[in-house]
């Protein structure tokens, strides 16, 4: 299996990007494909020797992060971006993963893959920790304003993934919104529980925000602006917090005995940990990786692709939502 990586796209690319894949081919029974500038690519590439299942493929364009994502992706075809993704349209690549600009990574996607049969708007499917393990958020910010119908099928996706990619059996299904009653939301979730509880899905109800985190749910459903600061308030809350921490106990008399536990809890809080948010919905396996990935995100989130492909990840949202698509009108 061959998964392509968008070596530019990051705020460490492309020598994160190499490393990262350099590990992974170490690690697991894959081969990858590193799209961008062959001549920086190989040169970061010297100082690792054992490649031996990585290649590259040159393209010498990339998109910046200020560049508006529709027209930069119809205007630079040769961009790392649009090329992985041809290289996935053509079946050279399995899957793909990408650090680089978001908006950019979701147009390529949609104009070179297209959408699953069924499936209004792809969502970003994002991973939170919770004390008990990962809790799947989506949409994570694919889609600021959404209609009833999208976060019925963000549901179904979001269910399909906790399922085949988290492992976890019958995933229970919540609601963010504001309180638990039924009656509790806007008008949005308000007209999208009727429709998540007709779903052959575990649907738990509402969810309240402090839910995310105690396991009352394996997976959070929202629309993409909620969600996306609901992601980036929880990045900045958890480095806030292992800072404050790591700051007191370093200061105080026996404080660094803690050190190590602080130091585990840390990693459990580390997005890095899980690599990247699946682009559910799309015709192929995408994987959207954080602008800041270092190399143990490039290669969590190249294990990640590959799980999705030999799950048949995207084969079970075609299946899951072309069932149900007659029943939950994207008009709703």
């Amino acid at each position: 299996m061959r998964i392509a990586v968008d070596a530019m796209g990051g705020d460490f690319a492309p020598r994160e990007a190499v490393v990262g894949a350099m590990e992974a081919i170490d690690s697991y029974d894959l081969e990858v494909i590193l799209v961008g500038d062959e001549a920086t690519i190989r040169a970061e590439m010297a100082g690792y020797p054992g490649g031996g299942r990585i290649s590259v493929y040159h393209a010498p364009e990339v998109i910046a992060m200020h560049e508006q994502p529709a027209v930069a992706v119809r205007k630079k075809r040769q961009s790392s971006i649009v090329v992985a993704v041809g290289l996935v349209k053509t079946g050279q690549a399995a899957g793909l993963v990408s650090a680089g600009h978001t908006g950019a990574a979701m147009a390529s996607a949609l104009l070179g893959l297209g959408r699953i049969g069924g499936v209004d708007r792809p969502a970003i499917a994002s991973v939170l920790p919770g004390e008990k393990g990962g809790v799947v958020l989506l949409d994570a910010g694919a889609n600021v304003d959404c209609k009833p119908a999208n976060l019925a099928q963000f549901a179904l996706m979001g269910s399909i993934y906790a399922e085949k990619i988290r492992g976890v059996e019958n995933p229970r299904v919540g609601l963010l919104s504001v309180g638990e009653e039924d009656c509790k939301g806007n008008e949005l979730t308000l007209a999208a529980f009727p429709l998540l509880k007709g779903l052959d899905i575990n649907f738990a109800g509402n969810v309240e925000g402090r839910d995310i985190f105690n396991n009352l749910v394996d997976v959070v459903v929202c629309d993409g602006f909620t969600g996306n600061i609901v992601l980036k308030m929880c990045e900045g809350l958890a480095g806030t917090l292992f800072r404050m921490t790591r700051a007191e106990l370093s200061g105080s008399r026996g404080g660094t005995d803690y050190l190590p536990a602080v130091e585990a809890l840390n990693r459990r809080l580390d997005y890095a940990e899980y690599g990247g948010a699946p682009l559910l919905g799309v015709n192929g396996v995408v994987v959207i990786s954080h602008g800041s990935s270092r190399a143990k995100a490039f290669k969590n989130a190249i294990r990640m692709a590959g799980e999705s492909v030999d799950n048949g990840l995207v084969r079970a949202i075609g299946a899951m939502v072309g069932k149900r698509y007659d029943e939950v009108s994207i008009d709703a």
